[in-house]
């Protein structure tokens, strides 16, 4: 599938609500649960997101668009929320990332984004040259592959509950090693 626009704010526009549907008013086993050391809880991933909308994807589409090549992506912290949400609640969490991403969403369509300008060069400073069209097309896999990850991890936390069935559950054996 060639990347299109269009259907990628479809995409970006839904994970918001499709967060909060799953998880707003579950208990913190739910929302807390881990698959490992080091990895990412469902309330860590919404924390990851939000550092996204603050710091990755919309500041770096802004790069790429300033269209000066001395300047370069900062570094993504990918761990910032651990320290930025404690004692946060997963609610205000839901909030924020609502909030921050209609505004990144707003922010892309007032651009209105020629094809020329999709293919303006950026310098990430692990890839190396990479262009708006890849960044946007990254950050929609990003929210997929950070839906899938909560659903995942949600699933393992009945990992010993379901017994003999867990052969036959791809959600608990596709990862077996963890990841965040």
């Amino acid at each position: 599938m060639d990347f299109d626009l269009d259907l990628s704010l479809d995409v970006l526009g839904r994970t918001p609500s499709a967060l909060h549907a799953l998880l707003a008013g579950l208990g913190e086993p739910w929302v807390r649960g881990i698959e490992g050391p080091d990895t990412f809880s469902p309330f860590d991933v919404v924390g990851h997101l939000i550092d996204g909308e603050e710091t990755d994807w919309i500041p770096r589409a802004r790069i790429i668009l300033a269209r000066d090549p001395t300047v370069h992506f900062e570094p993504y912290d990918r761990f910032r929320h651990k320290a930025r949400n404690v004692n946060r609640s997963l609610e205000s969490l839901l909030d924020e990332f609502a909030r921050l991403r209609t505004g990144s969403l707003e922010a892309l369509r007032a651009w209105r984004l020629t094809p020329a300008e999709l293919d303006l060069p950026g310098s990430h400073p692990s890839l190396g040259p990479v262009t708006l069209r890849q960044l946007l097309a990254a950050w929609v896999v990003h929210d997929l592959g950070h839906i899938a990850q909560v659903v995942r991890v949600m699933a393992k936390q009945y990992r010993e509950a379901a017994g003999p069935w867990v052969p036959y559950l791809p959600v608990l054996t596709d990862h077996e090693v963890p990841r965040s």
